[in-house]
């Protein structure tokens, strides 16, 4: 068994039991949406593999890059601080 570091980082990712968040989080969506239809290994067991093949393409890629792609095609995310004028003296909807 690998051992497991303890992040001592303010930016490392939370740790739950084993996973990084982002890995333990399809785990859990598709547990649910098992549990809802009734079919709760069939949810846990497409979970699992979608974590792992989640964990794997995170692993072999730099870091940011999903955030990049997502940012990229969808325009979702972090686009950045953006700061008022500070002498701007109306705000107007």
């Amino acid at each position: 068994m690998d051992q497991i570091r303890i992040p001592t980082e303010i930016d490392t990712p939370d740790q739950v039991l084993l996973w990084s968040m982002d890995e333990f989080v399809p785990f859990m969506c598709f547990l649910v949406i098992g549990n809802l239809t009734g079919h709760v290994l069939i949810g846990c067991l497409m979970g699992a593999v979608l974590g792992h093949l989640y964990k794997r393409y995170k692993n072999t890629r730099p870091d940011g890059y999903l955030n990049h792609l997502i940012y990229w095609f969808l325009g979702v995310g972090e686009k950045g601080l953006t700061f008022v004028n500070p002498y701007r003296r109306e705000f107007l909807p």
